[in-house]
């Protein structure tokens, strides 16, 4: 069954860490630990999984950390749930069929097409919504806040 776990919020925030505050540029574990207050044990495996999937880039030595494995605009939040939901080792109800017939087939198929709704809700909400989210909300990427333009 599909629901909002602690691990799922914090991959979703890291992905939308990395693609807000980037630039083109590796994001280190400890950066978005810092900007979000997601803790490293968690922020780790979840990263790792979305390297493993190709969500994210892990790039190794010391001016490593992550990046996007493609455009802001191609990655959905749907992908990322995803991952963290393959991730999750929590018995499903709805794949066992105990119960009465009225829950195996009115409330686990009702469950079901909801869920689905759900997840192609989540596959159109793409980086790019999210980052455009946070920019109207007046969070500061702190890329734009290091550009400087002055002569």
């Amino acid at each position: 069954m599909l629901r909002l776990s602690k691990k799922m919020l914090f991959a979703i925030e890291a992905v939308l860490d990395i693609a807000y505050h980037a630039n083109g540029e590796t994001v280190q574990s400890r950066e978005i630990t810092r900007r979000q207050g997601i803790p490293r044990r968690y922020l780790e495996q979840a990263l790792q999984q979305l390297v493993r999937s190709r969500i994210l880039v892990g790039v190794r030595g010391p001016r490593g950390g992550y990046l996007l494995a493609k455009e802001r605009r191609r990655t959905t939040v749907g992908e990322i749930v995803r991952v963290v939901h393959a991730m999750e080792t929590t018995d499903d109800p709805l794949i066992h069929s105990f119960g009465s017939p009225l829950a195996q087939m009115v409330v686990r198929p009702l469950w079901l097409e909801l869920q689905e709704g759900v997840m192609v809700k989540l596959e159109s909400v793409t980086i790019e919504d999210l980052c455009s989210r946070a920019g109207l909300a007046g969070i500061a990427s702190e890329v734009r806040q290091s550009l400087d333009f002055s002569i």
